[in-house]
């Protein structure tokens, strides 16, 4: 079910980022989708998935930053690496707010 969840926001939030478009802009929908997914675990208390969706957005985060440079991106990136840091020490209201702040700075990127 949360899989389906996560594919139906994709497809609502693709409207955020180019349709179609080049590489980097499905790596900003993933970091996007991921950073999403964090913050939302995060909510629940659940330290270890907000790292482990803060992984895969990392990756996918940094990827469209060697792609173009943005500075929102970079600041997301940032954030990305802390919100791993603290939800790997099981600090989930820390890596959650690391989460949110990754989150809108990779949306700011999109625009």
């Amino acid at each position: 079910m949360k899989m389906k969840v996560l594919a139906f926001a994709a497809a609502l939030i693709s409207g955020v980022f180019a349709v179609g478009g080049t590489a980097a802009e499905n790596h900003e929908l993933q970091a996007f989708v991921h950073a999403k997914a964090a913050v939302e675990h995060g909510e629940m208390g659940h330290a270890n998935l907000v790292a482990e969706h803060a992984r895969a957005a990392l990756t996918h985060a940094e990827a469209a930053e060697q792609q173009q440079k943005n500075a929102h991106m970079e600041e997301g990136i940032v954030h990305l690496k802390a919100a791993i840091e603290h939800g790997d020490l099981g600090h989930a209201e820390v890596a959650t707010e690391h989460a949110k702040a990754a989150f809108e700075h990779i949306k700011l990127a999109g625009r």
